[in-house]
């Protein structure tokens, strides 16, 4: 009976209100510890006079669900309403061995009527509609697709850069150039629509000095190499024509060392009315450069360790008015969707709450992704973000079933813990990806087994969240980490996997025909084999059901579905073979 593994916190993301009158509570006890759980609920301000002259609480009690099980914890949820909108409560668990206590917002105590009546209860003391997290649905009926815009393709060689190489000539460097550019996402729109994305999540495309643009000069013009703003407002005109949305980068954690402010401080030093704009430690400003990316001896500070970055300092109100204008321009005036945050967890909380309030004064749907690859908590407790790019759900199913470094069981331990960390409200819009520019290709990572591919996919798009395929995943592009992850798109079909396209193309529109039971659903877990090597995953909602099913295993294993089979592979009558699935749906 382990005490200390009782865990509640009040207002996060284990008491929280799901929508106006729904209020979710979580509670995390033992594995296969805890025989049943009872919430005690009411409003606060509800209590009796009884014959001794004492208050009694009316409360109402209800059995908590079974939410999720891991290797060290078991998760249990209860969604309740209140007609006053004030809740106090406190929980009744009953352990295996018959023992059982109260938890409340004071104490671990063993149960008796006393300890009942004098429980102080954890509170909600209002439900502030106000305060509620609220996430832009049309994200959870997404799914997005990634592009490096100098690799994707090259529409327009009348401003390529000079320099600029054959596509595909040679392999990707931090230094070379191919012409990808705007006019090569319009010319390729109508592949795009075929595969069935609706969103376009583009690396930085405003004036920079690399291939990769995260050197920003001006954020407020296109790349002249990617062509205008003329043209990124055709792009954006076509793409809302098809259905598809649009998020850009915002680099706002540093600018490149060729923007108009960086070059004012080299020139001016200390008494540029830009000195406060950055994080500048010593004037004249100085390194002692190793590589392109890499420098000892700054005097100023920088993102990584490359000197061409200077770091901005976010709690200086120009630099807040200059990135709020910028953020505000590029949805005025080109009425993009979404803002994907670069290096999100190294700029302070007070800009980011104020970022976020600004932008969806303009657009109240507006999504906002953070790039944070740890917990990230912190920001959405505080509508700072919607979402973020969740790399620890990404870690889980790499390890999981590419790299094979973790069995299913951590696993899946993993990706419960990840879910459980987060409202509702917030996992339904994670950006959820198996590869991005900043990492190894998923294919190379596996080895070319595609098998073990499109396990990952299927696996991924079963889950809760807004999956995001990098260019060149669906045609079975590879490539170590950056840059090798960056080569251009391969546009010759005679070169692409037809297959691998197709059977992303039937996974997409599974995804988008079924994404309310996907997203909105509880995820029910379970182990089909002792070996631990097959997983069963099962999301329904009144009048329909998903069920999918994998083996991750290196023997054939028997099963049983319920529905219509829509996509599977490597199945036998009843059996399904290693590297193979099965999704079927009842509805």
């Amino acid at each position: 009976m382990n005490l200390a593994a009782l865990y509640h916190r009040p207002d996060s993301e284990m008491a929280y209100l799901v929508k106006k009158d729904d209020f979710q509570i979580r509670l995390r006890t033992g594995t296969n510890e805890v025989e049943n759980v009872i919430l005690y609920y009411g409003d606060p301000y509800d209590v009796t006079i009884n014959d001794k002259k004492k208050q009694i609480w009316e409360y109402q009690v209800q059995e908590m669900n079974l939410q999720a099980s891991t290797s060290l914890y078991d998760y249990w949820q209860l969604n309740v309403s209140v007609p006053l909108k004030r809740l106090q409560y406190f929980f009744k668990i009953k352990f295996r061995n018959g023992k059982e206590f109260l938890y409340d917002d004071r104490h671990i105590w063993s149960y008796s009527k006393t300890h009942l009546e004098n429980s102080s209860g954890f509170r909600m003391p209002y439900f502030h509609e106000i305060d509620r997290i609220k996430t832009p649905d049309w994200v959870k009926k997404t799914v997005w697709y990634q592009i490096f815009p100098e690799r994707f393709a090259n529409g327009d060689h009348s401003i390529d850069p000079k320099g600029t190489l054959p596509w595909g000539s040679e392999k990707p460097s931090r230094t070379n150039f191919f012409g990808g550019d705007l006019q090569g996402v319009i010319d390729h729109l109508d592949y795009l629509e075929d595969l069935g994305i609706n969103g376009i999540y583009f690396c930085p495309i405003f004036a920079a000095h690399s291939n990769h643009k995260y050197d920003t000069i001006d954020y407020f013009n296109i790349d002249p190499a990617f062509g205008s703003k003329k043209k990124f407002k055709e792009l954006v005109d076509k793409a809302h024509e098809r259905g598809i949305k649009i998020m850009l980068d915002a680099v706002f954690n540093h600018m490149g060392d060729f923007s108009m402010q960086w070059q004012d401080v080299i020139k001016n030093g200390e008494k540029s009315r830009f000195a406060e704009w950055f994080h500048i430690n010593k004037f004249p400003v100085s390194y002692d450069e190793i590589s392109l990316e890499q420098a000892e001896n700054l005097t100023y500070e920088v993102f990584a360790k490359t000197p061409h970055m200077p770091k901005l300092n976010t709690a200086n109100p120009e630099v807040q008015d200059y990135l709020l204008e910028i953020a505000r321009y590029w949805i005025e005036k080109f009425d993009i969707d979404a803002w994907r945050l670069d290096v999100a967890n190294e700029i302070d909380h007070h800009f980011w709450k104020k970022f976020y309030r600004e932008i969806h004064k303009l657009k109240s749907d507006f999504y906002v992704v953070g790039e944070v690859w740890h917990s990230a908590q912190s920001w959405l407790d505080q509508a700072e973000f919607d979402g973020v790019m969740n790399y620890p759900f990404t870690d889980a199913i790499i390890d999981g079933i590419i790299l094979n470094k973790i069995n299913i069981t951590n696993m899946m331990d993993a990706l419960i813990n990840n879910l459980m960390k987060y409202r509702d409200q917030n996992n339904q819009v994670m950006l959820n990806s198996l590869d991005t520019h900043d990492t190894a290709r998923i294919l190379t990572l596996a080895k070319g087994d595609k098998n073990r591919v499109r396990q990952a996919l299927v696996f991924m798009f079963m889950l809760t969240g807004s999956p995001c395929i990098y260019y060149g995943t669906e045609i079975g592009m590879t490539g170590v980490p950056d840059p090798d992850c960056r080569r251009c798109m391969i546009w010759d079909k005679s070169q692409q996997d037809l297959r691998m396209f197709n059977f992303m193309k039937d996974l997409i529109a599974i995804r988008k025909k079924y994404s309310k039971v996907l997203n909105y659903s509880n995820i029910t877990w379970s182990l089909v084999d002792k070996g631990n090597y097959s997983v069963e995953l099962i999301r329904e909602l009144p009048r329909c059901k998903v069920q999918s099913i994998f083996n991750f295993g290196k023997n054939n294993i028997d099963v049983k579905v319920d529905g219509k089979k829509i996509l599977a592979s490597n199945i036998g009558k009843n059996e399904i073979a290693p590297g193979g699935f099965i999704i079927t749906v009842t509805d």
